[in-house]
């Protein structure tokens, strides 16, 4: 028997057992009317069932075991959650199990009863040393029906992402906008230097820059400053400058920088170098004026894109890519996409939960209709599932991609996705 538990749950949730009558193993009549709802939290795996043994109808719970020892080796018999337990389905009965009143429980033996190309098809799934398990198959189920599943898997992602977003809001006692600027500086530093912009603002709390609203250079010295890059040897006038204005700011907030050695340029473009990324985020700074509270109002995807375009980049970093090393024709703005992910990953997500909370579902249903209007990305992952034949369209559909490869094909979790479900 090299299956786990799932492979029963999906045989008795779907009735795989056949059509013929039912026993327990005294030979007791069953007759399924219900087979209850898959519990996926603590306690008997099946609620709600109702079935009927010999004339006796019961409405209870049904626990599934490999082995029906499996029942003491789980130490049921000393949980009061399983005292509801009508049912005990197994695939082996190896030992028999009492309930605390000291009698038997009825036991359904599923070996020998669901046609055995089930379990070779599963066995040959998780078996499977492909990009992902299905990856032969899956152009064969129907597009209705992935997209289905996807559209589920996508809300999965996000409220997945959603739990970091609310646990930051505790820790900043219900703050949204100053959240907002934390997971926004992630995100400016992308995969490379999302720790070191993350710790930037947490160092430099949103509510300085409102002090020095119409001075760009200071905001920009209090980013550079935090950052750790003014307490280096400065050539040109701009960046000393920047460093006189954070000297003399450093002392009035009482800032302590974070080290320059953070951040990486190594295995990286130039345009993705972190001064450049800082000069775009100070930019925006200076560009946005509670930028969360707009957010919430604009409901076209290509307005919110253009608070990102055109950001007012200071014109020392059309020449530079250091302080200290000049160059040529830098390009300073962000690119299509990067603007893409920031909308992706802070935006989309920021509108679903903020939507979540205050219930407010046209937020929730904007953060999809932004990823629909926003073009798929084009990673490793997302090739792999273009090339075996899924449909991947836009935003939307890769973000369900990114997170189905994740928590389902990665963990070999067939038994619970859709596709794998109907593959089998």
């Amino acid at each position: 028997m090299n299956f786990p538990e799932e492979f029963l749950h999906f045989i008795w949730q779907f009735r795989l057992y056949g059509a013929q009558k039912l026993h327990t193993t005294d030979g007791e009549a069953i007759e399924i009317i219900q087979q209850g709802i898959l519990n996926k939290n603590a306690g008997p795996d099946f609620n709600n069932v109702k079935l009927k043994i010999n004339d006796t109808t019961w409405v209870g719970n049904v626990e599934i075991h490999i082995k029906s020892s499996d029942w003491l080796v789980h130490k049921h018999e000393l949980d009061s959650a399983y005292e509801n337990v009508i049912l005990h389905v197994v695939y082996e009965d190896d030992t028999p199990v009492y309930r605390k009143d000291g009698t038997l429980l009825p036991v359904l033996l599923l070996k020998g009863l669901f046609p055995s190309h089930l379990l070779n098809n599963y066995e040959q799934l998780i078996s499977s040393t492909n990009n992902f398990p299905c990856e032969k198959q899956i152009h064969e189920v129907d597009e209705f029906q992935v997209n289905g599943f996807l559209s589920r898997v996508l809300v999965e992602r996000l409220e997945q992402k959603s739990a970091e977003v609310k646990e930051k809001l505790r820790v900043l006692k219900g703050d949204w906008d100053e959240t907002f600027y934390h997971f926004m500086a992630k995100n400016f530093g992308f995969k490379l230097n999302a720790i070191p912009m993350e710790m930037l603002a947490q160092s430099l709390p949103q509510h300085l820059f409102a002090k020095h609203k119409d001075n760009p250079l200071q905001i920009e010295a209090l980013i550079f400053g935090q950052a750790g890059f003014l307490n280096q040897s400065l050539e040109d006038e701009y960046p000393q400058q920047l460093k006189r204005e954070y000297q003399f700011l450093q002392k009035k907030y009482n800032l302590i920088s974070i080290d320059i050695s953070l951040w990486k340029f190594m295995r990286t473009r130039p345009q993705n170098f972190p001064t450049l990324r800082l000069a775009q985020f100070a930019a925006l700074i200076v560009n946005s004026n509670h930028l969360f509270s707009k957010i919430l109002l604009i409901k076209n995807h290509r307005d919110l894109q253009q608070i990102f375009e055109n950001l007012p980049v200071h014109s020392f970093w059309k020449t530079h890519y250091h302080f200290n090393k000049q160059t040529e024709d830098v390009g300073v703005q962000l690119g299509q996409k990067s603007i893409h992910n920031i909308l992706i990953n802070t935006l989309s997500l920021f509108l679903f939960t903020y939507g979540k909370i205050m219930d407010q579902y046209k937020l929730i249903n904007r953060s999809f209709a932004l990823l629909e209007n926003l073009s798929a990305e084009n990673n490793v992952i997302i090739k792999q599932y273009v090339s075996a034949g899924v449909n991947i369209k836009n935003a939307f559909n890769s973000q369900a991609i990114l997170q189905l490869k994740k928590s389902y094909c990665n963990q070999k979790k067939c038994l619970n996705c859709v596709i794998g479900i109907k593959i089998l």
